[in-house]
């Protein structure tokens, strides 16, 4: 008769769900579906992300989260709900204790936004909240309930957020809405300007998973045919383009997600500072897995960069994991702010 105890990664691209025994149950894009007559939901998750860009006008596809926090709070509702209705079931009688991330330094009403959803759709009161650099960190198993500096760069689909953390605390943390939107917004304007040529965000979203690399490659340059409409004809047309193109397309992003590093870095107490130097800088989220970005940061930072065993479900894991030190965690975060992790 114990609630499950679950905890989400409330994602701008995709929404995670780990059950503690169980590990990630859900891992789905962050994508509903609306019939426009009377706004019922159609479908969400990849069923949704499936119609983007190919539905009439009659159907609405919607991504209720923008830049880590809630774009439309009736519809991340409806998707929340869905969500923890597939993992513990529609005749549960129990509700689950639920734990959701959120941006470090989100506003009041942004944290107040996340909560009031969880528990509309679903998750037992109170619901709790944690900064997503702490999750991470948690998740990426990195022993943050010691007295060391410990640096996390967590790059979502939304937010790019770096973070020193030690002793369950996050000492010092710089986050910005440059991240996995933010490339894929830049590959399309590139390929639009140099090649005037129209692709979509999937389109690009390939791109640069599959041929993307924040640090020209070399001999070792990768190729891929992309389609699109061409803006002189305005007819369909594939051309090849290549990870340069791609690298190209993305500095003038990856510099802004190098200079919250250094911010981070700058600001970092001098005894953390010299313990991170020692451990390193852990990458997670999507953005971990773009090629050589860990050679960038290393190159820029002059400290080494290590990728998290599972980059994307660190976030997730780690929301779960912090359901267990929920006390501890409280007493961590800072007595002015409103507080993250507890019941209002």
């Amino acid at each position: 008769m114990f609630p499950k105890r679950i905890g989400i990664d409330l994602g701008t691209a995709n929404v995670l769900v780990y059950v503690k025994g169980r590990g990630i149950v859900v891992n789905e894009p962050s994508v509903v579906a609306l019939a426009n007559r009377d706004n019922t939901v159609m479908a969400v998750g990849r069923e949704a992300q499936a119609m983007i860009g190919r539905v009439p006008g009659s159907i609405s596809v919607i991504r209720p989260m923008r830049d880590g926090v809630i774009a439309d709070y009736l519809i991340t509702e409806a998707m929340l709900r869905y969500f923890i209705t597939k993992v513990v079931g529609r005749f549960n009688l129990i509700k689950p204790e639920v734990m959701v991330c959120i941006p470090a330094g989100v506003t009041s009403v942004e944290q107040r936004a996340v909560r009031d959803a969880a528990e509309q759709a679903g998750g037992r009161r109170p619901v709790h909240l944690v900064p997503e650099p702490l999750a991470a960190a948690i998740g990426a198993r990195i022993p943050v309930n010691s007295p060391s500096g410990n640096m996390i760069v967590d790059i979502g689909g939304g937010r790019c957020e770096a973070a020193v953390i030690s002793m369950y605390g996050i000492v010092v943390s710089e986050s910005v809405r440059v991240a996995g939107d933010r490339l894929d917004d830049a590959i399309v304007a590139y390929v639009k300007r140099r090649y005037n040529l129209v692709i979509g965000e999937r389109t690009a979203e390939q791109m640069k998973q599959e041929i993307g690399a924040a640090v020209p490659m070399g001999d070792d340059e990768l190729k891929m045919e992309v389609r699109g409409r061409d803006q002189i004809s305005g007819l369909p047309k594939t051309l090849t383009v290549t990870s340069s193109d791609v690298t190209a397309a993305i500095q003038d992003c990856l510099a802004t997600i190098v200079s919250v590093v250094r911010s981070v870095l700058e600001r970092t107490p001098p005894e953390l500072a010299s313990d991170v130097i020692d451990r390193g800088i852990v990458l997670t989220g999507g953005g971990a897995l773009l090629r050589h970005l860990d050679v960038l940061l290393a190159q820029e930072t002059g400290i080494p960069v290590h990728i998290a065993e599972n980059p994307l479900d660190c976030v997730a894991i780690g929301a779960g994991v912090a359901l267990e030190y929920l006390d501890v965690i409280k007493r961590s975060l800072p007595t002015e702010e409103e507080t993250l992790v507890a019941s209002y």
